[in-house]
């Protein structure tokens, strides 16, 4: 919470710290814009006020050709061209920092009543001085300099120059501030990310590591306790005089510890799966065949327990590339399975059927035990997971099983896919690749 909070706070302070700065940015245009239009200004009122013919310095002699127009001050509408009030305007752009800035421009003088009548303008002037919303307007008067003849004869005129979208050039020209700026922040929230992840999936294998723990120390306690046992009975002088006796205690310490290195074998076999270290000896293999083989085992478990399995094998064609004794292992995890999650007081019913079409062996594998719910369901194929089924050891095991199942599954280029009901039972659908002629 406290790194969420952190996180949510430098993204707000960097939020408002580039808001802060677009802000700025856009005022030094803004400033700079009206610096150039002060500038031109400036030079064009130099020729504001003055008539043509005076600067010829012809003293009180008037010419045969005397018009009252000699005596009209000369405005700066009809001495500059647009050409060369766009080339000043450029000049003093460039000057203020403001090279490759677009603008319009406009030259107006007022009417009696006020209102500007525009004599000189560019080309996309007068839409750009409209909008207001996205533009900036800068403007300069255009007065006749002091000690000039036109002083206070001189036509009002002002000088308007507009920059178009000033938001948009203030962020263009802070573009890889801003950028660099959000990469940062994309690096944090990243970094943030990438630790939180790594923080619950420690949290989640310290829970794998404490659970399988607590499942390998009973599975290894109940041999070593039965082993004990036995040595201790074969100690008993009764006991050592009996062959019987002792050949039934040594037959226990011998299951024992054969039950021992099946568990240690597990782990192995689990460990070399993760590394990719098993190598596959792939054949030709009837399923059907394997499939008959498996459920054979399991026959005096169902018996002990009043269940059965029901066998519909429709598949056509059951030849597919395999490791025969991999495949075995899988189909007598499932099996294995569906007998020890059967439901308390409920004779296990397993539904074995196998159908096939042009390319895939299809093997569907369904009982009538406790079930899983959703999040079980999603998680039965990782490694050293097991359901809860409220007490934690009624089944044994590592959580391996159904890992290992996938592994080989996805191995032989096949796919598995589980589906369950809780208190109803569960499916589990297995389809793996023939062999193609």
């Amino acid at each position: 919470m406290l790194i969420s909070l952190s996180l949510v706070g430098v993204i707000i302070n960097q939020s408002s710290a580039l808001k802060n700065m677009i802000s700025l940015k856009r005022e030094q245009i803004k400033h700079n814009v009206n610096l150039s239009t002060q500038m031109v200004g400036q030079e064009l009122s130099h020729d504001k006020g003055s008539n043509l013919m005076n600067n010829s310095k012809r003293g009180l002699i008037l010419p045969d050709d005397f018009s009252i127009d000699l005596f009209k001050p000369v405005t700066v509408a009809s001495r500059f061209d647009v050409e060369t009030i766009r080339q000043k305007i450029q000049a003093a752009f460039k000057k203020n920092n403001l090279e490759n800035v677009d603008f319009e421009f406009g030259i107006a003088s007022f009417d009696r009543t006020g209102n500007p009548v525009f004599e000189k303008a560019s080309p996309g002037f007068v839409a750009a001085f409209e909008d207001t919303l996205n533009n900036y307007s800068a403007n300069c008067g255009l007065e006749a300099l002091s000690g000039t003849a036109g002083e206070n004869l001189s036509v009002n005129e002002m000088l308007f120059v507009v920059v178009p979208n000033i938001r948009q050039l203030a962020l263009k020209s802070l573009f890889w501030r801003i950028a660099i700026s959000i990469l940062f922040t994309l690096i944090i929230v990243a970094a943030f990310y990438v630790t939180v992840r790594t923080m619950l999936r420690q949290k989640k294998l310290a829970e794998i590591k404490n659970d399988f723990i607590n499942n390998m120390t009973h599975e290894f306690k109940t041999p070593i306790a039965t082993i004990s046992l036995a040595v201790d009975a074969m100690r008993n002088e009764k006991v050592v005089q009996n062959r019987d006796k002792l050949g039934y205690f040594s037959a226990i310490i011998k299951e024992e510890n054969q039950r021992m290195n099946r568990q240690v074998e597990t782990i192995l076999k689990a460990s070399q799966l993760e590394k990719q270290e098993v190598d596959l000896n792939l054949k030709p293999v009837h399923v059907h065949d394997v499939i008959k083989d498996v459920v054979d085992n399991f026959t005096l478990q169902l018996q002990e327990k009043q269940g059965k399995v029901e066998m519909q094998l429709n598949a056509q064609t059951d030849l597919i590339n395999a490791d025969e004794v991999h495949l075995n292992n899988l189909v007598n995890n499932l099996v294995d399975n569906a007998v020890k999650y059967a439901r308390e007081n409920t004779p296990p019913l397993i539904k074995l059927s196998t159908q096939s079409n042009d390319k895939h062996f299809i093997m569907k594998i369904e009982d009538n035990g406790i079930g899983m719910n959703r999040d079980t369901v999603k998680r039965i194929f990782e490694k050293f997971y097991r359901a809860h089924t409220g007490n934690v050891h009624n089944v044994k095991g590592f959580g391996l099983g159904l890992s290992y199942v996938k592994t080989m599954v996805e191995a032989h280029d096949g796919d598995i896919k589980a589906e369950s009901t809780l208190g109803k039972g569960s499916t589990f659908t297995v389809d793996l690749p023939l062999i193609r002629n």
